[in-house]
């Protein structure tokens, strides 16, 4: 039987160190952090995803065949235009790569601007707002 897909519910980054990571996450893009499970593990939450954080020794997860921290590209979408998104990373003194610039969205325009987390993702911040 054939299916579509319907939406993302979560992915997983593999990160170095477990708070530093859900602590930038929470601070630079408000994503809220609950830990769940019996080790216990953790995932980043906002809107209806989330993030599962996971160190990249965790050989107990099912993962990636070659599961690396810093190797993920994500673009996140906001309800703010790139100019406060400008002014909040440099409240919290994130570096900005690049942008504000233009892009294709899933959805059409994108206004972006990119910066890197702790392990060197590459993280896009965009808005449709223009």
């Amino acid at each position: 039987m054939r299916f579509t897909v319907d939406r993302l519910d979560h992915l997983v980054l593999t990160c170095t160190d477990v708070e530093i990571t859900a602590a930038w996450y929470e601070r630079v893009l408000g994503m809220e952090r609950e830990d769940y499970g019996p080790e216990p593990r953790c995932a980043l939450k906002f809107g209806g995803q989330k993030i599962n954080v996971r160190p990249v020794d965790a050989l107990e997860w099912t993962s990636a065949r070659k599961a690396s921290a810093g190797s993920a590209d994500l673009c996140f979408v906001t309800a703010v235009g790139p100019t406060d998104v400008v002014g909040h990373l440099h409240d919290c003194g994130v570096a900005i790569e690049q942008g504000p610039v233009k892009r294709e969205g899933a959805l059409g325009e994108i206004h972006s601007v990119f910066c890197r987390d702790p392990d060197g993702n590459l993280i896009e911040i965009a808005s449709y707002l223009g």
